[in-house]
């Protein structure tokens, strides 16, 4: 956008896509005139090993956890199941965009659209990684104008997904039209644009400028720095916390964080995503070692009170907290911050559930692992996943299509059109 030189922009959002846009709009309010959700979800109602699983027990699941208005009926999962298995093991057949777009009849052009789009190791990469992510915990956070549109016989993410987005973003619009496809447009065109339409251009006025938006805060703190004093002198140890304040400077900025305050031997910072609050952390820890000292550090992402020079709200008292039940040389996370970082190569190590002072509830808490993710876990298995591109994948008539299209895409908009006239005939 700052190369384009675009202050604000509508942000839209289709499928996968729109995890990523609550995330910017939550985080960059100002720069988003509004968002635009489509066919979209916070979270998955199963894991990636839940394939296999009886459609009836996965809804057990899914039901005790979100409740009936939110929970898809055993046909939905049972469909839901099948694509999701036609990704892991037949990409590039047609069968898992037949089951997304059953309005397309011809399972040869699917077929196509699967291996011009991705290889099949880069369609299961990329649907393990969809898997694991939940964004339920920014939702509230969102606070620009949104619109939610999802097709009621949506048979890749069920409708139950758009109905949940609509009901837990603040002041959220929803749109639900009729038709099967996961991109409703393929079937409600004119319904669904004039409902954007209405949506940007019409009467409604746009809330005032918020003061709040979604952070990630990290805390930092030197362990037994009393001690470190005592056993240094005033004036080394001076040095030291000097040295250590303009470490931790350097590399926020090159994480693209800022620093917000002092605590006295520890720090507040702040950067727009979780995982270059990790990577700060996880540098610093290796920096400080040479100063002869060792920190801990705490980090949570949540809606945060922008002020003048300064930072509140629970989410950064969330994170002290955090930084309270972290060991020496410990990176202790909240499971909010480990499910925002899904495929960063980030590998976690469980501390369990505990109650923060002052917080409401108990909070799942995560130390970062030293030496990545686990060999055999699930992050390690999608980050050392081949991904080879789609090329790969395509057949000599795919890349035909795809020279045609290149050089000549009035012949392929000319076939596009005669498709569509047959299958309406």
């Amino acid at each position: 956008m700052d190369a384009v030189g675009f202050t604000q922009a509508v942000v839209s959002g289709l499928s996968d896509g729109g995890p990523a846009c609550m995330m910017f709009a939550a985080t960059r309010p100002e720069r988003v005139r509004a968002l635009i959700l489509c066919a979209t979800y916070a979270f998955n109602p199963g894991e990636w090993d839940d394939m296999d699983r009886d459609p009836a027990e996965l809804r057990a699941r899914y039901l005790s956890e979100v409740g009936e208005e939110y929970t898809p009926s055993i046909e939905q999962l049972a469909r839901w199941l099948e694509a999701v298995r036609a990704v892991r093991s037949g990409w590039g057949s047609g069968v898992a965009a037949s089951i997304s777009a059953p309005s397309v009849r011809s399972i040869r052009q699917l077929a196509m659209l699967e291996r011009m789009s991705a290889s099949p190791g880069m369609a299961r990469a990329s649907f393990e990684a969809a898997f694991r992510t939940d964004v339920r915990p920014i939702l509230p956070t969102i606070t620009v104008p949104t619109l939610v549109i999802h097709a009621r016989g949506d048979q890749a993410v069920a409708v139950q997904g758009g109905r949940y987005l609509a009901d837990h973003i603040p002041g959220a619009r929803y749109l639900e039209v009729e038709g099967v496809d996961h991109a409703p447009f393929l079937t409600e065109p004119d319904k669904i644009l004039t409902g954007i339409e209405e949506f940007l251009t019409g009467s409604h006025a746009a809330p005032a400028q918020s003061h709040r938006a979604l952070r990630t805060v990290l805390f930092t703190d030197m362990v037994a720095s009393t001690q470190h004093a005592a056993a240094a002198g005033d004036e080394r140890w001076r040095a030291v916390l000097h040295r250590f304040g303009e470490i931790t400077a350097e590399l926020t900025e090159r994480f693209g964080g800022t620093v917000v305050n002092s605590t006295g031997d520890g720090y507040l910072a702040t950067f727009d995503g979780p995982t270059q609050a990790i990577r700060c952390a996880e540098a610093l820890r290796v920096d400080t070692d040479t100063l002869g000292i060792e920190i801990r550090a705490g980090i949570h992402t949540g809606e945060c009170e922008l002020l003048d020079t300064d930072i509140g709200g629970l989410a950064v008292h969330i994170a002290a907290r955090i930084l309270g039940q972290a060991g020496a040389g410990e990176i202790l996370v909240s499971r909010t911050v480990r499910d925002l970082v899904v495929g960063s190569g980030t590998g976690f190590e469980d501390r369990g559930s505990v109650e923060l002072r002052g917080v409401p509830g108990t909070w799942q808490l995560l130390a970062v692992d030293r030496d990545g993710p686990r060999a055999g876990s699930p992050e390690a298995e999608l980050v050392s996943m081949p991904t080879p591109g789609r090329r790969t994948a395509m057949r000599r008539s795919d890349r035909a299509v795809e020279m045609m299209a290149r050089r000549a895409p009035w012949i392929v908009r000319g076939v596009a059109r005669l498709a569509l006239a047959t299958d309406r005939t």
